[in-house]
């Protein structure tokens, strides 16, 4: 089956490129000038320590941040659209709850023979990793279309016996409600996002007025973005009028926005 073979979504960003995004994102999309160059005697020794000059070309090639084509010289980067798709996750949660659903479900069953267990894990991991729910091992379910799964098979010679791909609705009066409960976790999901609150309600508020105060500031940032990247990965992001009404997923984006603004502001009442 031809969507056996293109199955996953490598990640070639090394954890420290992955934190000077993130670090790009919490901070307005813009590299902090003011505290870097209280840094040090000049901001290139800074940069050059610290290896930033490296992580930025990185970046820059990938096409994560950019900077004025016109001023080469000018030291402001800002994230390009797919750089923050990445900081957040490689989802943007307010694009998918907002979007809309025709009431119709898409289901993905398969049945890979146990000779293939390792195209059936990679098939499984797809799914899952596309917000897939499932009601069985080997039927997926989406309110979303298809379009990505077929142009995957177009061109190879499809087994309906191996894998089929459906559109339904509903016929015996199971609601919306039900099918989502059924198919998706969402005491789970709920249970990473109220983690996840817990520790947005833990920033720390001093100004950064020592090195201690900025490195504290630092370890709870990383905390927070572990703490949000396990919820959302697999948070489906349903529409908004399939969600759960005990739902705490926006409840957190909307907390999320606020203390990163607020935090982003605090960056700059560094004093070396």
């Amino acid at each position: 089956m031809a969507i056996l073979g293109l199955i996953s979504y490598p990640s070639n960003v090394k954890p420290k490129t992955e934190e000077l995004i993130n670090l790009l994102l919490w901070s307005a999309e813009k590299l902090v000038r003011p505290t870097f160059r209280n840094l040090t005697d000049s901001y290139e020794s800074w940069a050059y320590r610290n290896s930033l000059l490296k992580q930025t070309a990185v970046l820059e090639s990938k096409q994560l941040i950019e900077r004025n084509p016109a001023a080469p010289d000018d030291r402001m980067y800002r994230l390009t659209w797919q750089g923050r798709l990445h900081a957040l996750g490689g989802r943007d949660p307010q694009a998918r709850w907002s979007r809309e659903w025709d009431g119709r479900w898409r289901l993905v069953l398969f049945d890979v023979p146990t000779t293939q267990n390792t195209h059936r894990a990679r098939l499984r991991r797809y799914l899952r990793d596309k917000g897939f729910g499932f009601l069985q091992n080997s039927v997926w379910i989406t309110p979303d279309s298809l379009e990505d799964e077929r142009r995957i098979l177009v061109g190879g010679k499809i087994n309906v016996e191996s894998l089929l791909l459906l559109e339904a609705r509903p016929c015996a009066g199971e609601s919306a409600a039900e099918i989502v409960a059924g198919a998706w976790d969402f005491e789970r999901i709920n249970q990473r996002y109220a983690r996840h609150l817990k520790i947005l309600g833990e920033r720390p508020g001093d100004a950064l007025r020592n090195e201690a105060a900025a490195k504290a500031l630092l370890r709870w940032a990383t905390a927070e973005r572990e703490a949000w990247l396990d919820a959302v990965t697999i948070d489906p992001l349903l529409p908004a009028r399939i969600l759960p009404p005990d739902y705490l997923g926006q409840q957190a984006w909307r907390r999320r926005v606020e203390v990163l603004r607020d935090a982003g502001q605090q960056m700059h009442t560094f004093i070396a």
